[in-house]
């Protein structure tokens, strides 16, 4: 440790109680920054990772992100169904492999319960490619059987062989519930970080069944059908909400995409979920611009905080100053003496924010999953972090120079000299 390193250690040291407020200060406006650009990131990640290798999401004619909202990431509600017999129409088409029909609306303690087919097992994918794996158990087969999300089933503690009845609508409280006809679950996926955890799955059967002495959104009053009788009606399904599809070939994407939309038969659309998302991104830039520069006034504050301190330190300095001065230190010792110091103030706050992000991620992560779906790992900072971390540096270290410049033009005669 040179001479210099020493004396500004010591200095520091002498002024701890002062200088800890002020690294604090800057460790929470670096926290701040660094937070708002990891959750944007984990943000833009986890929904770019909800689907993959689907070619097109259809629906009835509306919003383009609407659909891929309510369809992909449980969001909002559809404002209309497109009919099963667009459904089977579409399935018919020479150009598409597969289609997975999705039907929502009801919910379990605040969960989208999702009504699909098997195509959805085995043709749905997410992040790369990855297909659905089961971490227990396997699909449903029959009517009243169902297929939890991992997190579904670590929030409530669920097993396979447990018992579950549905509400009708969404929400957490204050629904009607399907009592008379429960679930048992067969199935539990594994995490994928996306909102298949958060997913109760049963069958389009079943989504018909338990609503077969409904109408209007309420029990019929004085009557009721047995779930043993379910079986004896009709339970394919008149309306779906949406549904996926995968294309032979992703060429005939924009062919078929124009031959939905021409249909003379039912006002639907289809979307290319990576042109939906662009336009979500496009919304959301404003916002997250908005966000970038009220968490960047915080860094400014936090280093105006730490620059006042230090000036208002040199007055309580000024002999100390003065006598090293006097000892034969230069002005530009002095000069470099303070800069050293403000850089390791800078540093140590900039290092104090990044640990205490890993804090709250550990801390936090888990609740933003289970609530938002964010899934937050404490890992190393990226590189759109790390060059923010070093901007604040940067930053820090150029506003060091103030306080620094002010001591280097101090005088020895001001120095020695008390005030009157």
């Amino acid at each position: 440790m040179t001479p210099l390193v020493r004396l500004a250690a010591h200095s520091a040291w002498n002024r701890r109680a002062s200088l800890v407020l002020a690294v604090g200060a800057m460790a929470l406006s670096v926290m701040l920054l660094l937070a708002v650009e990891r959750l944007r990131e984990e943000a833009r990640n986890g929904f770019e990772q909800s689907v993959s290798g689907a070619d097109l999401i259809v629906g009835a004619r509306g919003s383009p992100l609407q659909l891929l909202l309510y369809s992909v990431f449980r969001l909002g509600d559809a404002s209309q169904d497109m009919s099963w017999a667009s459904v089977e129409k579409l399935s018919g088409h020479p150009a598409v492999a597969w289609v997975i029909p999705l039907s929502l609306g009801d919910s379990h303690r605040g969960y989208p319960v999702l009504a699909t087919t098997q195509a959805y097992f085995a043709h749905f994918r997410t992040g790369e490619q990855r297909p659905l794996v089961f971490r227990q158990g396997r699909p449903f087969r029959v009517v009243f059987e169902t297929v939890l999300g991992a997190e579904v089933a670590d929030a409530l503690r669920y097993r396979p062989g447990d018992r579950i009845a549905l509400a009708h609508g969404s929400g957490e409280s204050g629904l009607a519930e399907h009592t008379d006809k429960p679930f048992t679950v067969v199935g539990i996926l594994a995490r994928t970080g996306t909102p298949v955890d958060r997913t109760v799955h049963i069958s389009l059967a079943a989504m018909e069944a338990i609503h077969l002495d409904w109408q209007g959104g309420a029990p019929v009053p004085g009557f009721a059908i047995p779930a043993e009788w379910v079986q004896k009606f009709d339970l394919r399904p008149k309306t779906v909400t949406a549904a996926i599809v995968g294309l032979k070939s992703r060429a005939a994407v924009f062919g078929v995409q124009h031959w939905v939309n021409q249909n003379r038969d039912e006002a639907l659309m289809a979307v290319l979920p990576g042109v939906a998302l662009a336009q979500l991104w496009e919304m959301l830039a404003q916002v997250e611009r908005v966000l970038f520069v009220v968490s960047a006034l915080v860094v400014a504050v936090g280093l105006a905080g730490l620059v006042a301190v230090v000036l208002a330190s040199l007055d309580q300095r000024r002999r100390e100053l003065a006598i090293l001065r006097a000892v034969g230190a230069r002005p530009r010792d002095i000069l470099a003496l303070l800069m050293l110091e403000g850089a390791g103030l800078v540093l140590a706050g900039a290092l104090s924010g990044l640990a205490l992000l890993t804090a709250l991620v550990m801390l936090a992560g888990p609740l933003l999953e289970a609530r938002y779906g964010l899934a937050l790992a404490a890992t190393l900072p990226g590189e759109r972090e790390l060059f923010l971390l070093g901007g604040a540096i940067i930053a820090g270290f150029a506003a060091s120079l103030i306080p620094a410049w002010r001591a280097y033009r101090a005088s020895l005669a001001d120095g020695l000299t008390p005030k009157i």
